[in-house]
């Protein structure tokens, strides 16, 4: 009985599957360095925190059943360190291996680290094993930007500022190391994805916030298959088309996407800023957030008063269109046509014209910021304007 019981935990537990990248601030076009994670987990209900830790203030996405908060799943603090992850299933050896504390370590990060050094240093001075499989995107007001591919043992640094490392000066992961045993390699289908996606966009000199950020979440070319679903799309969303969904960047399980914005040289690190869109990436829409004195925040990512979020909550019920049958295996796959259509009134498509507005109006508020306004009167006035805008434009139910 002990070995299906076994399997059983592994399977459920490897439903933790991201997807990633960094990207060094030489490579970006305002020189400030990004790290991004499309989360994918089973508790698909999160909630946007902010919280005093030991040392200093930070943000951060967790799990709404989660009160304290315990795990901390990518976030930024008031010093301008930033942290995301990815699970990496070979990182403990060939057998693999699940583990527990991930998420306690970004959020003890998020309290006591300033710099990469600072992070490092924790890493180093962790008790042993670590109980960690992950492939940590870290940067910091200083300009660091690098992943650390972090087992129980210790921890291999890939810097996306090394050119014999990163010669376009970025990098990517999903839910394998490159440091780790290669012969159980997870997440392949989506690092292929990933990385394509990453090629075309320096090729077309894409490495900026608003493209990554509105692109990679809803991209629809499969990694493997090369299969790009809008090439033949249904003609409405009344022309029901079903069809197999496994494997891309957004996937049934995706809960958050999350694209923390680090500061260019000479900025203030409390310019840090982290791009959030809580809930299903593709019925979802970002918002910039950033610490301010009084740690307020947008109310509809935040809890209510059943705990969840409103926007995560309003996303959950557009995604059980798009994915309508539930029997068996059939939640691999979607009705095309509620996600997109030729006639533009698919999911992710009404979503994503909301979502420019609620961005048009958020650069416009970060500019303010970075320019000098009082930070907590700027971003209070646009949190005011986003709840009530998003609540007033939503898709309906």
């Amino acid at each position: 009985m002990l070995l299906p019981i076994v399997l059983l935990f592994v399977s459920v537990n490897r439903i933790f599957a991201c997807t990633s990248f960094i990207v060094s601030g030489r490579a970006t076009k305002d020189g400030r360095p990004m790290i991004f994670k499309n989360r994918d987990t089973g508790e698909v209900n999160n909630v946007v925190v902010v919280e005093q830790g030991e040392l200093y203030r930070y943000m951060g996405i967790t799990a709404f059943s989660d009160k304290k908060p315990n795990d901390i799943w990518g976030g930024h603090n008031e010093v301008g360190f930033a942290i995301i992850n990815t699970a990496a299933y070979n990182l403990n050896g060939c057998k693999g291996k699940d583990t527990d504390h991930d998420g306690i370590v970004m959020r003890r990060a998020l309290e006591v680290c300033r710099t990469l050094a600072d992070f490092e240093h924790l890493l180093d001075t962790l008790s042993k094993p670590m109980d960690v499989n992950s492939n940590f995107g870290v940067l910091d007001s200083e300009g660091g930007c690098s992943y650390y591919e972090t087992g129980d043992s210790g921890y291999v640094k890939f810097d996306a500022n090394d050119p014999l490392v990163a010669p376009d000066g970025y990098l990517v992961r999903t839910n394998h190391g490159l440091s780790g045993c290669r012969d159980i390699d997870s997440g392949v289908e989506r690092f292929m994805a990933i990385s394509d996606f990453m090629a075309e966009a320096c090729r077309e000199d894409h490495l900026d916030c608003q493209y990554l950020l509105t692109h990679v979440p809803r991209h629809l070319t499969h990694g493997l298959t090369k299969q790009n679903l809008y090439d033949d799309l249904p003609k409405d969303e009344k022309d029901v088309r079903m069809i197999p969904f496994l494997d891309f960047i957004p996937r049934y399980i995706s809960s958050s996407c999350l694209l923390v914005q680090g500061v260019a040289k000479g900025e203030s690190a409390s310019h840090t800023i982290s791009w959030t869109s809580i809930g299903w990436p593709c019925a979802s829409v970002a918002i910039p957030l950033i610490i301010e004195p009084d740690m307020t925040l947008p109310s509809i990512v935040q809890r209510d008063e059943t705990g969840k979020s409103w926007l995560c909550t309003k996303s959950i019920a557009q995604k059980k269109k798009v994915f309508s049958l539930s029997r068996g295996n059939t939640r691999n796959y979607i009705d095309l046509s509620k996600l997109v259509n030729a006639n533009g009134t698919g999911i992710l498509q009404q979503t994503a014209v909301l979502e420019q507005e609620v961005l048009r109006h958020g650069v416009e508020a970060v500019g303010k910021v970075r320019k000098g306004k009082p930070v907590s009167e700027t971003l209070r006035g646009y949190y005011q304007w986003v709840d009530e805008y998003v609540k007033t434009h939503y898709p309906q139910d």
